[in-house]
């Protein structure tokens, strides 16, 4: 994946807060007004550590992504808190590599950040990214991955966590990948983006309430 590929993957967003949690901790309540401030604002978020999307034992790895989009406040539960127009792996000078040789990945987007779980004493969402939509070239192998990323977003380091559960995001399509990567495969994405709104210092907020 080197950049301009624009992947698969988030957040959340996560960039911003691109979220999802299987199951949410008993002290957490499910929220149903969500307050982004601010909102609405464009947000721009670089990655903290390496990212990394595994196949079947086989991972990619980027020292290099960033992702850009927009956020606003929202109702329900799920709710759409954000969107992701743009998110980029590697770059010409560190470009994102596996055994099986340098990764290019190219993203169809915009892809979604969903809001399901608010813990106010701790400031976390928990939610997914979705729509999550790429194309991924190694070598002569060329696979589409479709699905959504799980997630967290942090409000006092505006660190969003995407961390996919196993099944969540499914090889669709496979193309000279032989047996290391056919169709049905199931990938999984971790990394952790910053998150700041576009063009400032500034945190963005996500915080959810029952009315």
């Amino acid at each position: 994946m080197k950049k301009p590929m624009r992947n698969v993957a988030v957040v959340a967003g996560a960039a911003t807060a691109a979220f999802a949690l299987a199951v949410s901790p008993a002290s957490a309540v499910a929220s149903t007004v969500w307050t982004v401030t601010p909102s609405p604002a464009n947000f721009a978020a670089t990655n903290s550590g390496n990212v990394v999307l595994s196949v079947n034992g086989i991972a990619m790895t980027c020292t290099k992504s960033n992702a850009s989009g927009t956020m606003q406040s929202a109702n329900g539960n799920p709710a759409t808190v954000g969107s992701i127009s743009a998110i980029a792996f590697g770059a010409s000078s560190a470009p994102c590599t596996s055994v099986l040789g340098n990764v290019t990945t190219v993203a169809t987007t915009p892809w979604t950040v969903v809001a399901q779980d608010y813990t106010a004493s701790t400031g976390v969402t928990k939610g997914y990214v979705g729509n999550v939509d790429a194309k991924v070239t190694v070598g002569a192998c060329v696979f589409r991955v479709t699905g959504k990323a799980s997630g967290t977003y942090t409000n006092s380091t505006g660190a969003l966590a995407v961390n996919s559960l196993a099944g969540e995001l499914t090889v669709v399509s496979s193309t000279n990948c032989g047996s290391a990567v056919p169709v049905g495969s199931k990938p999984t994405f971790k990394g952790t983006y910053l998150v700041k709104v576009a063009g400032t210092t500034t945190i963005p907020k996500i915080v959810g309430s029952n009315p």
